[in-house]
């Protein structure tokens, strides 16, 4: 399938806790800013993208636990200048403020990439 294709298929199918953060970033409701969903970007279909600020968000599912193909995906995606955020689909959705704090302070630059702070296997919200 196309990666276009792809992309409008996980659009159209996107899990709870994408809704639900779609329902937070879409129409500039994160401080004015812009975030695309499911963007096809090189060999890859990130869940949210913020272009300008260079910032990837992902929700993560329990198939991600430990997943070798994420790490290089991840790898692949920072080489290109991204900061990738990840967040476990319980967390968005109980803790949705903190997840959309998380989200604004990359986009400020305030915090450092999440690669340190989501040990494999135990990402989630620092602190």
């Amino acid at each position: 399938m196309h990666p276009r294709d792809f992309a409008k298929t996980l659009r159209q199918n996107m899990t709870d806790a994408e809704q639900l953060l779609w329902k937070h970033l879409r129409a500039h409701r994160l401080d004015g800013q812009k975030f695309r969903r499911q963007q096809p970007m090189g060999p890859y279909i990130v869940d949210f993208v913020h272009f300008s600020g260079r910032v990837i968000v992902e929700a993560d599912g329990a198939q991600h636990v430990e997943s070798d193909h994420d790490a290089a995906r991840d790898a692949w995606l920072r080489s290109q200048g991204y900061t990738v955020l990840r967040f476990w689909n319980n967390d968005i959705l109980q803790s949705t403020e903190a997840v959309l704090e998380a989200i604004y302070a990359a986009l400020r630059g305030a915090a450092p990439s999440p690669q340190p702070l989501f040990p494999r296997g135990k990402r989630g919200l620092p602190g």
